[in-house]
């Protein structure tokens, strides 16, 4: 399927909803409905279906304030949750006449088929604050009369479809608000892939690949847009969280959506008691847990169920309360104590019970015999297998039980997670989302790491005898398990917490940290081997960075001296610092740790984790998962997690990782050597010089940019190519940078900067000449202690008659004197479009010719000859505006007259001047706006021009006129 953006995704994504049910509505219907661009509810539908939905109370006053309130909810997150708190029906209305509220169904979730689903085209949009040209979204479904999803389409031939999407939606939220707060989910295609995300909270972060089973376009839509689903997400999938005083909204990813979809199979059947489900660390395993037991716990069929969130660390006991509490359980309570535990299974407790694994000890056999109790055991590779465990079940016989673990346990000597959790399903797992696909996903990041000078390093017999080849260690899943065998070896803490080996290290990781982490924007762990060794490496890093940009955080013990306590944080104080934590622009900047934030502390923001404690299987992948989540802020996109190791657990790794066989190789493809990444850059380099340097060599200097846009405008396919590897090569030279190992390719990696520029100046839509670089890449460019060979575009010339002059007569082929005068008059136009807005139009027309000249329409003599004519045009109506005395919309509006070429443009300008004199707020006030149509429509019917003909001129100077005041910043 062939064609342009609308013919080959806009209207096949409409047939397909039609053909789930989905009722097309036309455009010119649509804004009927809504009483006008600016109306947001399709009132007829919603008035029917208030009526048929409320039928005991609804009335027609009730509606047009319901209306209201929805066309003026806050445009903010609060606004947003409030309106999905509309949908859910969790909000009353006031009844007048029965003096009372009443609860409000805006959609039945339970009969599908009592609501109202429509879709349109083109939804033509503005708001009341600005009277600007309307935002026109590709395709909005409504439920009921209401805007629920908006679709942003883009053709799979166009470069970059899916971010330029994101875009359109980034720019709906700063433009129309007021539409974008009722709607729920965005969605964006290029046909060839289908991504969804919740308004509200829009990052490439939050951007979901839809994804069943590899279906084809056709059914990944049907699938999507199938109307149980649509309620489903509104109804469950969607989650707003509150934490560190900031709302956030969350929309469930395909595999967890998958897979609460079994989990309430699994729940629901007669003969099956079990399930584990394996998604891999980061990938969210904990809204998974909750929106499953939130499900449970609403449906009636399970008859006012009990469900146990078992944890195995009182850190993470807590954790889960929070986490429930912030997405509105009402009935939960936390087993502080075994007796409390004890009493609420005594007592029959209904609702969500929060406890820790070890406080089933010495608990009595079948203390419940129901069968609607479901057991939730987050980290199900821990302590379940062991005798703790055993309390529980044999305390709930009946029970059905879930595990949930990204580190499943395969041991044949110990606790298999497996057998205990998956012994009903054949591959021992209900569902598993591994780590490649997570990685695919971008849900969460791979990881690199980097062993540290051998010098630094423990010995190799130390490590092995005194913790590789332990037995007790294998498969070791609890950190305070590891703790409490590492305190045992003296040899190996000894070496270790050698001060000079200390001191080195500190050193290293302050230099590592400011040359590699810190220009980047990230922040990062320094893991000890114990706590006191916590203490030290503060002392010693104060030796090297300031004091404020590390911390240590570290548990209290009864039996530390006064020097320990001084690094105690309060509840309160800890709370802070790791809010601060993931803040790009506040200290801390590392974090001390030995065990504390190693599980269930989610910062994105964490790159680098400096690594000198020894670790292995489930405790190893359980902190390095610390540093796999995926961040984007200011221009910087993190691509991979970085690990510093200082012990050299990494130089034997699958040594070190021996606990489940099956999973080996995907962690291993996780997990590279960062040798790999310098091996990889280097061929890629290498690949590059020869495709697009090579062929510069010897010409002049002069030549060169010529050259480059010959060798580049023929093929959108090669500039697309270089787009790609370009831009994997920038990713790498961040990642590495700085490094000698980069020294021999730095004049090559600025050329192929250089030549990138060159296109994104002439190729792209603006001149941004360093905005996509991140700071190093952008330091090497403006570093002039690197050579080069392709001249570095940094500025461009000022617009006068003399630059034209010398634009012109500069030797040098057609092609250099087209790419210097585009990218002069896209420069001047961005400059001096608030001063001069009439240059929108004449924006437009530089932007046109030159797509007809790098889509080979036009040649590039005839391309100089149009930019040329432009020029002369800018540079004598800039003289005329001078002359004129205008203010700067009236000139403008002026110019418009003349490009129609039609009679008297200074009368009709003059008249406009005083209609905005009259109407002074006309740009942000509708009747204003129409006001002034409607006089200057009559101004042309006057001048003999046909009624149609005046209305359809005016309008498109109107809202050309407001484009370039826009484009402007008023």
């Amino acid at each position: 399927m062939i064609g342009g953006e609308k013919a080959s995704v806009q209207n096949p994504i409409i047939k397909y909803a039609v053909d789930n049910g989905w009722e097309y509505i036309t455009p010119d219907e649509c804004l009927r409905m809504r009483q006008g661009e600016t109306g947001i509810i399709l009132r007829e539908i919603f008035e029917a279906q208030m009526m048929k939905l409320n039928p005991d109370f609804m009335d027609g006053n009730i509606i047009n304030d319901l209306i209201k309130k929805i066309e003026n909810i806050r445009p903010t997150v609060e606004g947003n949750r409030e309106m999905w708190e509309y949908l859910k029906g969790l909000k009353t209305v006031f009844i007048p006449y029965q003096n009372r509220d009443r609860n409000l169904k805006l959609i039945d979730f339970d009969n599908v088929d009592r609501n109202k689903f429509n879709v349109t085209d083109e939804f033509s949009f503005r708001n009341d604050r600005f009277s600007t040209h309307p935002d026109r979204p590709d395709i909005v479904f409504f439920i009921n009369g209401i805007p629920i999803f908006i679709v942003e389409t883009k053709s799979s031939q166009l470069l970059n479809a899916i971010p330029i999407a994101m875009e359109q939606i980034l720019r709906y939220h700063k433009e129309i608000p007021e539409l974008m707060v009722v709607l729920q989910s965005f969605q964006i295609t290029d046909i060839i892939k289908f991504f969804y995300g919740p308004t509200f909270n829009v990052s490439d972060n939050t951007l979901i690949e839809w994804k069943r089973n590899d279906r084809n376009f056709e059914e990944l839509v049907k699938a999507f847009f199938d109307k149980s689903m649509v309620l489903k997400i509104i109804k469950d999938y969607i989650l707003f969280i509150e934490a560190d005083n900031e709302i956030k909204k969350v929309i469930l990813k395909t595999h967890q959506i998958r897979a609460i979809d079994k989990i309430i199979d699994r729940i629901e059947s007669k003969d099956k008691s079990r399930g584990l489900i394996w998604h891999t660390q980061g990938s969210g395993k904990t809204f998974t847990m909750i929106v499953s037991a939130r499900k449970i716990i609403l449906d009636p069929i399970f008859d006012n169920p009990t469900i146990i969130m078992v944890v195995d660390r009182n850190e993470l006991e807590q954790q889960m309360f929070e986490n429930l509490k912030k997405v509105g359980f009402e009935n939960i309570v936390v087993a502080n104590s075994i007796d409390q535990l004890r009493k609420l299974l005594i007592e029959d407790y209904r609702g969500v019970i929060v406890t820790l694994i070890h406080k089933f000890r010495e608990m009595m056999p079948e203390i419940s015999k129901r069968e609607n109790i479901y057991v939730f055991v987050d980290e199900a590779h821990r302590s379940v297998g062991g005798k703790f465990g055993n309390f529980m079940m044999g305390a709930l016989p009946n029970a059905k039980y879930i595990g949930f673990t990204g580190t499943p346990v395969a041991s044949t000597h110990g606790p298999n997670t497996f057998m205990i959790f998956g012994r009903d399903d054949p591959n021992g797992y209900l569902d598993k989302y591994g780590i490649i696909e997570s990685i695919n996903d971008n849900t969460t990041l791979p990881l690199t790491y980097k062993i540290a000078p051998n010098h630094l390093l423990v010995k190799k017999e130390i490590l092995d005898k005194e913790f590789l080849e332990l037995s007790e260690l294998y498969g070791v899943s609890d950190i305070d398990e590891l703790n409490e065998v590492l305190r045992k070896q003296v040899t190996l803490r000894n070496e270790m917490k050698n001060p000079q080996r200390m001191d080195e290290i500190a050193k290293s990781v302050a230099e590592h940290f400011k040359n590699n982490v810190e220009p980047l924007g990230y922040k990062a762990f320094l893991v000890a081997v114990d706590r006191e060794s916590c203490v030290i490496y503060k002392k010693l890093l104060d030796k090297y960075l300031p004091k404020d940009y590390s911390e240590v955080i570290i548990s209290p013990y009864y039996n530390d001296d006064e020097e320990m306590k001084k690094y105690y944080h309060s509840e309160e104080e800890e709370r802070e610092l790791r809010k601060r934590f993931k803040d790009p622009s506040k200290t801390p900047k590392i974090f001390i740790v030995t065990d504390k934030l190693l599980t269930g502390y989610d910062a994105p923001i964490l790159y680098a984790m400096y690594l000198d404690k020894p670790m292995r299987d489930h405790v190893l992948l359980q902190a390095i998962a610390r540093i796999n989540r995926p961040y984007e802020s200011q221009g910087m996109k993190k691509q991979y997690g970085l690990i510093i190791d200082f012990v050299g657990i990494f130089g034997y790794l699958k040594k070190a990782l021996l606990f489940d066989a099956r999973n080996l190789d995907d962690i291993m493809f996780a997990i590279q050597n960062i040798e790999l990444l310098k091996e990889r850059f280097k061929n890629l380099i290498e690949e590059m010089k020869k495709d697009y340097l090579e062929p510069l060599k010897g010409l002049e200097r002069d030549k060169i940019v010529d050259e480059v846009i010959s060798m580049l405008k023929a093929s959108e396919q090669k500039r697309n190519d270089f787009y790609k590897k370009y831009n994997e090569l920038k990713d790498l030279y961040e990642i590495l940078s700085p490094d000698e190992f980069l020294r021999p390719y730095l004049t090559d990696f600025k050329d192929l900067t250089s030549i990138n520029l060159i296109l994104q100046k002439l190729f792209g839509n603006k001149n941004l000449p360093y905005l996509e670089f991140s700071r190093k890449t952008a330091d090497l460019v403006k570093n002039n202690t690197i050579p080069e060979n392709i001249p570095v575009i940094t500025k461009t010339y000022e617009l006068n008659a003399e630059t034209l002059k010398k634009i012109m007569e500069k030797k040098g082929n057609t092609n250099e004197k087209v790419f210097n005068l585009m990218i002069t008059i896209r420069d001047y136009i961005e400059k001096s479009l608030n001063e001069s807005p009439f240059l929108i139009s004449i924006g437009e027309r530089a932007e046109k010719i030159a797509r007809e000249f790098t889509s080979n329409q036009i040649n590039s003599e005839a391309t100089l000859e149009e930019l040329k004519k432009l020029v002369q045009e800018i540079l004598e109506e800039k003289e005329e505006q001078s002359k004129k005395g205008y203010s700067k919309e009236t000139f403008a509006f002026y110019y418009f007259i003349k490009q129609k070429d039609l009679k008297d443009p200074e009368d009709l300008a003059n008249k406009f001047m005083q209609l905005t004199n009259k109407y002074p707020k006309w740009f942000s006030n509708p009747t204003q706006e129409r006001e002034i149509k409607r006089f200057l429509i009559k101004e042309l019917m006057a001048k003999n021009y046909s009624a149609k003909d005046s209305t359809v001129i005016i309008k498109e100077i109107i809202e050309n006129l407001k484009k370039g005041i826009k484009n402007g910043q008023r």
